[in-house]
């Protein structure tokens, strides 16, 4: 989504300004440019209901990236009804994503297996296959009519079995990347019935020191069928420290 986060050359992107280019080639870009090495941030989720009402959730977050893959450990600090719950994601360039979650009130900690990555993340309208980048291998991604105009490439990502359909809970979605330097602007996904039904916009983002990528640092989505909507902001960011790499086990989730 997601739902968040090597580096690209300038010259290695500057084919893309001036033709059509391959859509699948523009998605792999456009990850590469999400993955920010070692970051430590805390976040606060707030879920808003159709009738106004909210609720916050404060996070802390540790992520790595080596090798295309980024591993990411999800800690929720407040409130005491959710404090202790851990996610453990395992987000893989070109295979399946591993997702786990630790339950403190049951003292247990289970795989998210891949039926459930439509499901809803911590309530949120937020799903847990928007907390990771879905496998470019698991789409028919392919240029709208539309894309490549008003500095936009408009890019369709089609499931390609009804398999796939269910485990990520829409029948396609459509990103929106800004063609000078291939940020995701929003993500609008399609239900069963191939209408709207979420639409996922980039708030604000930060550049990462040293590299040509970007952390989102704040992302909205909306539901359009129910109502809700949700809101993650991260802040005390850092870039710059160096996480162990046992963070990144099961066994550490119940730490």
């Amino acid at each position: 989504m997601l739902l968040l986060f090597s580096a690209v050359s300038v010259l290695a992107l500057q084919p893309v300004r001036a033709q059509l280019s391959d859509p699948v080639q523009l998605m792999e870009r456009s990850r590469d440019l999400t993955m920010s090495g070692n970051l430590q941030s805390t976040a606060t989720l707030t879920i808003t209901e159709k009738n106004g009402s909210t609720r916050t959730r404060k996070i802390a977050m540790q992520s790595k990236t080596a090798g295309g893959t980024e591993k990411r450990m999800i800690k929720f600090l407040d409130p005491a009804d959710v404090r202790g719950t851990a996610m453990l994601i395992i987000d893989n360039e070109e295979i399946q994503d591993d997702m786990w979650i630790y339950l403190p009130a049951l003292k247990k900690t289970r795989r998210i297996v891949s039926t459930e990555k439509g499901k809803s993340f911590m309530s949120s309208e937020f799903s847990n296959a928007d907390m990771t980048s879905a496998a470019l291998a698991d789409f028919k991604i392919s240029h709208l009519p539309e894309s490549g105009k008003n500095e936009l490439w408009l890019i369709e990502s089609v499931p390609v079995t009804e398999d796939k359909v269910d485990e990520y809970g829409y029948s396609r979605k459509i990103t929106w990347l800004d063609k000078k330097d291939l940020k995701i602007k929003k993500i609008e996904f399609f239900n069963f019935d191939g209408e709207l039904f979420k639409t996922i916009e980039i708030l604000s983002t930060q550049p990462i020191a040293g590299k040509e990528g970007y952390i989102m640092t704040e992302m909205y989505v909306m539901n359009h069928i129910n109502g809700r909507s949700s809101r993650i902001k991260f802040d005390e960011l850092n870039t710059e420290s160096v996480i162990a790499e046992n963070v990144f086990t099961v066994e550490a989730l119940a730490r």
